[in-house]
């Protein structure tokens, strides 16, 4: 078993299973960056295998910017109502919403292909893929709109 203090710490940081963390530290001989390597991996592998099972059940979610100018709607996509009805999922979907708003893509790709605003370490789609590892199911972006007045 790895060092408790870097499970905790690695557990914190990326919230995935305590197991999945165990292994990863494990194979890494202890390495934490070796493991946070591993890890996303592991999310990124988990993700792929994910996207072929059905996605059918989602929540919708909104962000309006403080003007009142510009609004967005994203349609997130899950595979379970348990999952559409997670916190975390639902704070996902309204993140993107305010990612929609705050750097306006013109498609899906586009939008999983940006710098996530709330970490720009990370990418939207890495953030899903994520999600997928935490949450366990296939998550996608269905759809997304945006709303203007001005411009």
């Amino acid at each position: 078993m790895a060092d408790i203090a870097l499970i905790k710490q690695l557990r914190e940081e990326t919230d995935l299973p305590f197991d999945v963390i165990n292994k990863a530290l494990t194979d890494a001989n202890g390495d934490i960056a070796c493991a946070r390597e591993l890890l996303e991996e592991n999310t990124s592998a988990m993700a792929s295998k994910k996207s072929e099972r059905l996605a059918k059940e989602g929540y919708i979610a909104s962000y309006m910017h403080s003007t009142g100018k510009v609004a967005s709607l994203v349609a997130l996509s899950c595979e379970t109502d348990f999952v559409a009805r997670n916190e975390e999922f639902r704070a996902l979907a309204r993140d993107i919403a305010m990612q929609v708003v705050a750097l306006r893509p013109t498609d899906v790709v586009e939008l999983v292909a940006q710098q996530f605003i709330k970490d720009d370490t990370h990418t939207v789609g890495e953030i899903i893929n994520q999600a997928i590892g935490k949450l366990g199911e296939n998550i996608q972006v269905a759809s997304f709109s945006i709303q203007i007045i001005g411009s």
